[in-house]
C-alpha cells in the first residue's frame, strides 16, 4: 500500500498489516520532465497514484500535472 506525503514530492510505502512505513518513493525529479508550468496562484502537487495489478505497473500525476508517468520501483 502506498499514500501521498501532503504537500511533498513523494510516496510514503506503507504495510498493510503493520501500518508501519517501510520506504520512501522520492518523485522530485519528475517534475523536471515536464514542461514548464504558468504562474499562478495554484502550484502544481502530486496526487494521483494508480497501480494497475495485472499489468504490474504503477502510475502517478498531479493537480495542474499536463502529464501522466508509468514508473518503475527499484530496491536501493
Amino acid at each position: 500500500m502506498a499514500t501521498k506525503v501532503w504537500q511533498q514530492d513523494r510516496i510514503a510505502i506503507i504495510h498493510p498489516d503493520s501500518g508501519q512505513v517501510t520506504g520512501w518513493i522520492d518523485l522530485a525529479r519528475l517534475k523536471s520532465r515536464m514542461p514548464p508550468l504558468s504562474p499562478g496562484p495554484l502550484r502544481p502537487i502530486l496526487n494521483g497514484i494508480a497501480y494497475d495489478a495485472a499489468g504490474r505497473r504503477l502510475f502517478v500525476t498531479g493537480k495542474l500535472w499536463p502529464k501522466l508517468f508509468e514508473i518503475r520501483l527499484t530496491p536501493q
